[in-house]
């Protein structure tokens, strides 16, 4: 069963928390109770705790102080805070010292119940995996590389103590104050289009590569799979070796050569400086936005402290231009000047993420604006798993943001010239329509067909057929139906379906209203005249 602690400098908010909830029946055995850090302080010298539930601002001593001094004398306590304040800052510096969670006053019972449970749960986790370290083979690759993501995920808090305990508990192969180079390897493209099967086993190779890259470096050292194509190599620090990242800069650098010809990708690297092992995830952390922020280079390697070159300030282009050529279908002309200025910042010193995002605002905006004159609606046109792809990837590097530049101006420019054919478009409709009779489709789903504002696509409807959509499609459904009754024996109900009528009184009372008869009658009649 689990011990908890309430700390709280209001006696009225620990009397409230206590009789809130059954505690027993949530699998809590004792509900202990503190007014300040001292008298908490105390009671973990007397007694375990397993949940400190406390609030963050109290006299003398605030509850994160409170926090520091629990994680040196009691790691396996889980901390839960409670405040007044909406204070994001208060919240980030609570996670990062290893509490749990963190909740605004006044707590609703059942808001308390649902966070305690969690806590309850990730204590079970841990106790089971603490087990399970106890048995598994000792120093296994798989329970390493564990170890490491859940530093870099912060799983274990970050914290020299809670470090410390990890490595002991989990029987880890290093020692507490160990430095590591870590390495991050970010596959920036794929040179062709991969199956999601192809990738991941392209990804495993480019590990493996990693891996034998670094093997004279000795056992401990270690590559882990991150999210969204990146890599983790973990090198250690040898006692009383020199620093060593112009070494690294050329293994790595000679990694990426051999790499590319035989995975099929552009990949760069990014050299950390050396870490102690509890600041992994914050260093980690600094890694993964120095790449966010490579958007003009490829297959380079990177030092993480080298002299940063300055931010440019690249001037945009003539949006203004390049919007006449958009209106004027110059789709050539305007790939060329977008190739042109964009290949211009390839390997410009200091254009980084913020400077092309801009550039991606100003196209999107001439984009929109030529789309909406030409009563196009965007979401439609673009709104296929393709242009998605390319337009999340488009600000992660120039190569990217030129391809979804060519792909958005050539499916816009070839839309509405589709479209200032309006014979083609209306004579497409009226095709679709003849094809899906036997569905219900409204005006708004044929437009969005054509990606068309439905209003505009009813004007064109209306100036070659002299018919609203709406028309067009009553009269054909009609007209089929009176042909299904004339010649064929279907039943009245199967030849409504046919027509996309799923109700036969509504099919029966608009077929009367066309022919003064209803579907029966008319049946009948057509088969007396042909019969004379």
């Amino acid at each position: 069963m689990t011990r908890l602690l309430i700390v709280d400098d209001e006696p009225f908010i620990v009397n409230g928390l206590k009789l809130s909830l059954d505690w027993e029946r949530i699998g809590v055995s004792a509900v202990l109770t503190a007014h300040n850090a001292r008298q908490a302080k105390e009671i973990f010298r007397a007694d375990q705790v397993d949940i400190m539930l406390c609030d963050i601002e109290m006299p003398e001593e605030s509850g994160l102080e409170l926090l520091v001094w629990v994680k040196e004398h009691s790691l396996s306590t889980e901390s839960v805070f409670l405040t007044c304040h909406a204070d994001f800052a208060f919240a980030r510096q609570a996670i990062e010292l290893g509490s749990s969670d963190y909740i605004l006053k006044p707590v609703p019972p059942e808001k308390l119940e649902a966070v305690i449970l969690k806590v309850i749960d990730k204590i079970r986790k841990q106790n089971q995996l603490a087990e399970q370290s106890r048995s598994w083979v000792q120093h296994h690759p798989l329970f390493i590389e564990r170890f490491w993501l859940d530093l870099v995920h912060l799983v274990i808090p970050p914290g020299e103590s809670a470090v410390r305990q990890a490595i002991r508990e989990r029987k880890m192969p290093y020692p507490a104050d160990m430095k590591v180079w870590p390495v991050l390897i970010h596959v920036q493209r794929w040179h062709k289009k991969l199956q999601s099967r192809d990738e991941k086993i392209l990804e495993y190779a480019l590990k493996n590569a990693a891996e034998e890259s670094i093997r004279e470096w000795g056992s401990q050292a270690i590559v882990i799979t991150l999210d969204g194509r990146k890599l983790l190599a973990l090198i250690p620090v040898q006692p009383g070796s020199a620093p060593c990242p112009e070494r690294l800069q050329t293994l790595f650098g000679a990694y990426i050569q051999s790499c590319r010809p035989y995975f099929y990708c552009d990949l760069s690297c990014y050299i950390g400086q050396a870490t102690p092992v509890h600041e992994i995830a914050s260093r980690t952390r600094q890694l993964l936005a120095l790449q966010a922020n490579n958007v003009s280079y490829d297959n380079r390697v990177f030092l993480q402290g080298a002299s940063e070159e300055p931010r440019s300030t690249a001037p945009m282009p003539d949006m203004k231009v390049w919007y006449v050529m958009l209106t004027k279908g110059s789709k050539s002309q305007l790939i060329q000047e977008a190739e042109r200025y964009l290949n211009s910042l390839a390997n410009r010193s200091g254009f980084d993420a913020v400077s092309l995002g801009h550039f991606h605002q100003n196209f999107l905006q001439i984009l929109f604006a030529f789309l909406q004159q030409k009563n196009i609606e965007a979401r439609h046109l673009f709104g296929d798993s393709i242009s998605a792809e390319l337009s999340a990837q488009a600000p992660h590097s120039i190569p990217d943001m030129l391809d979804w530049v060519k792909h958005v101006t050539e499916k816009a420019i070839r839309q509405v010239q589709e479209i200032e054919q309006s014979h083609s478009v209306v004579e497409k409709a009226c095709r679709y329509i003849d094809a899906h009779l036997d569905r219900e489709l409204s005006r708004e789903a044929l437009a969005a067909q054509f990606y068309l504002n439905p209003d505009y696509m009813d004007r064109l409807f209306k100036k070659e057929t002299g018919k609203s959509m709406k028309e067009y499609m009553w009269q054909e459904r009609l007209r089929v139906a009176e042909e299904l009754l004339a010649k064929t024996e279907l039943p009245v109900t199967e030849i409504a379906l046919q027509v996309g009528y799923s109700s036969i009184s509504a099919f029966t009372r608009l077929f009367k209203k066309h022919t003064d008869l209803n579907p029966s009658e008319y049946r009948t009649k057509r088969t007396q005249s042909r019969s004379r």
